[in-house]
């Protein structure tokens, strides 16, 4: 089992988005089995939120399901449980490494990195620049390699 967890700021934009449509992908491919998702946040202050508006409008436009999603601070567990910590931009990854344990260091990705034209690129936040089919677009680019990598 591969557990593959998406973080950003406040887990109501970014990271949602990433986790439906990562889960999407996974599905599509057979391995639900094989590979489990999840999202959180590195802040608590939208805890017990649903996603933005404007990212619900999207993943519906899309047809992803986020009716089970609501924001939620990472936790020590989390960090035992992912394989994969895929973020958004580097304050969530400083962010992170000053949380994460030393063995769990390596888990902390920045999410365009897997692409070579984007590495050290952000995803910038949609709750900031409105731009959520944006958002949803760039993560498209760069999940199906992080599952090429990780389904490998």
């Amino acid at each position: 089992m591969t557990n593959v967890l998406f973080v950003c700021l406040g887990n109501i934009c970014r990271s949602p988005m990433a986790e439906a449509i990562f889960k999407e992908l996974v599905a599509k491919r057979g391995l639900s089995d094989q590979i489990k998702v999840d999202s959180c946040a590195t802040s608590s202050e939208e805890e017990g939120n649903p996603p933005h508006p404007g990212a619900r409008k999207v993943m519906a436009a899309h047809g992803l399901d986020y009716s089970y999603m609501h924001s939620r601070p990472i936790t020590q567990r989390d960090f035992d449980w992912a394989n994969y910590i895929i973020t958004m931009d580097s304050q969530n990854v400083f962010n992170l490494r000053q949380m994460a344990p030393a063995a769990d260091q390596s888990k902390i990705h920045l999410c365009l990195d897997i692409l070579p034209d984007k590495q050290g690129q952000e995803i910038p936040d949609p709750w900031y620049t409105h731009r959520f089919e944006y958002t949803y677009q760039v993560l498209s680019s760069a999940l199906p390699a992080w599952l090429d990598q990780i389904a490998n």
